[in-house]
C-alpha cells in the first residue's frame, strides 16, 4: 500500500511551523520559525505584524523543511493546514500556501481545528484510549473537552472569562516580567522554598473555569505593594507572586479536571496547549490523580508550543474519517471546536 505522508502547515499566531508525518506515526520533519522576538517591544502578538511575518517566512520555513532528509516532495500525498482559530490574517497565509501545493501536487487538502492539534499532540507521547478528556491551556484557551471517540469533541468545561495564559501574562505584566509573561512567570518561581500566601477560591458552576477576578485581585495587590515599596518590589517578593499565581490558577484547573474525570469514567486524561509546559501543572497533574484508575498523558515540552506536527497528528485521523476539505475551504478565526 502507498505510504500517507501528510504535509502539515500551522499559521494560526506567531510561529510558522511545517511538519511531514509518514503513515500518522513518523514524524520526518517538524520546523518551527518563532516570531517571539519581534513581537516583545509590544508585550504581546501585534497581529498585523505576525501576518507580515508569516508571508515573509512561509517559502523559507517550506523550503527548508523540504531540503531535510533529501525528502522527494512528489510522495506527499496530502496537506493539512490550520483553519482556526486563530488571527484571521495569519490563517490566511498558511491556507493560502497549503491551498497552492494542494493543487500542484493534485492531493485532498485537510483543515484542521487548532485545537484538535493540541490535544492530538499527546499522541507522539502514546495511542489515546478512549473515553478520554482533554485539558486545554493556552494564552486563548482553558477548557476541559470530552473524547468519547476519535475526532467528537464535547466542551464540558471552559473559562467564563479570562484564559489562564492571558491571565498569567496580565500578572506577570504588572509585576514587571518581560513577555511572554507566563513563560517568566514560571522561570522564576521553581525554586524550593518561595513563600506563598492564601488567595480567593473562585466559585463557579459545573466543570468551568474564571481567571478575571483573581486576576484583578491580584493586580490591585501588586500595585499597593509598588506604592508601598515606592515603585520597587524586592525579587523575593516577586517570586512569592509568581508562584502564589501558579498554584492558585493551576489547582483551579487540576481541580475542576479531577472532578470532570471520575464524573465522565475515562480511561486517559491529556493535557495540551501552550500552558502544558509550565513546570507546576506538569509536576502536580499526576499527584491530582494518583488514586484513581485514569492514565495522564502531557505532550513533549517541544510540542506544547504551536507547531505543525500536532496538526499532522490530527489530520491522520481527519483522513481517516474522510474529513477531507475542498480547495474553497474559509479560515475561521472564531471556529467552535465542537463543530469537527
Amino acid at each position: 500500500m502507498k505510504d500517507e505522508i501528510i504535509l502539515a502547515i500551522e499559521s494560526s499566531c506567531d510561529e510558522t511551523a511545517i511538519a511531514i508525518l509518514k503513515n500518522g506515526k513518523e514524524l520526518l520533519v517538524n520546523s518551527v520559525n518563532t516570531q517571539i522576538e519581534d513581537h516583545k517591544r509590544f508585550g504581546g502578538v501585534y497581529p498585523e505584524l505576525a501576518s507580515r511575518l508569516h508571508l515573509q517566512n512561509i517559502t523559507k520555513v517550506l523550503a527548508y523543511a523540504l531540503s531535510l532528509k533529501d525528502f522527494d516532495y512528489k510522495t506527499i500525498t496530502h496537506v493539512a493546514v490550520t483553519g482556526g482559530p486563530g488571527l484571521p490574517g495569519a490563517l490566511q497565509i498558511g491556507a493560502m500556501a497549503a491551498k497552492t501545493l494542494a493543487t500542484y501536487l493534485n492531493v485532498p487538502l485537510i483543515s484542521v481545528h487548532h485545537l484538535a492539534g493540541h490535544i492530538y499532540a499527546n499522541e507522539y507521547v502514546t495511542e489515546f484510549k478512549y473515553p478520554l478528556l482533554a485539558l486545554i491551556a493556552s494564552g486563548g484557551n482553558s477548557e476541559i473537552v470530552y473524547l468519547p471517540s476519535p475526532m467528537k469533541f464535547e466542551i464540558i468545561g471552559e473559562t467564563e472569562d479570562d484564559a489562564i495564559g492571558e491571565a498569567f501574562d496580565k500578572v506577570a505584566r504588572e509585576l514587571g516580567l518581560p513577555y511572554p509573561g507566563g513563560v517568566n512567570l514560571d522561570k522564576i518561581s521553581k525554586e524550593e522554598g518561595i513563600k506563598t500566601f492564601p488567595l480567593p477560591k473562585p466559585k463557579v458552576s459545573g466543570y468551568n473555569l474564571s481567571y478575571s477576578g483573581l486576576k484583578s485581585h491580584l493586580i490591585r495587590m501588586i500595585q499597593k505593594e509598588k506604592r508601598d515599596e515606592e515603585g520597587k518590589i524586592p525579587l523575593e517578593v516577586v517570586k512569592s507572586y509568581a508562584r502564589s499565581t501558579e498554584e492558585h490558577f493551576v489547582n483551579q484547573m487540576l481541580d475542576k479536571l479531577h472532578q470532570a474525570a471520575v464524573d465522565y469514567h475515562v480511561r486517559q486524561v491529556v493535557v495540551g496547549g501552550g500552558v502544558s509546559a509550565n513546570s507546576y501543572l506538569r509536576s502536580h497533574v499526576n499527584d491530582v490523580f494518583k488514586n484513581d484508575d485514569i492514565e495522564v498523558m502531557l505532550p513533549p515540552l517541544w510540542c506544547t508550543t504551536d507547531n505543525a506536527a500536532m496538526i499532522a497528528k490530527a489530520a491522520h485521523h481527519m483522513i481517516e474519517l474522510g474529513h477531507l476539505a475542498p480547495l474553497s475551504m474559509t479560515t475561521m478565526p472564531n471556529r467552535n471546536l465542537e463543530d469537527e
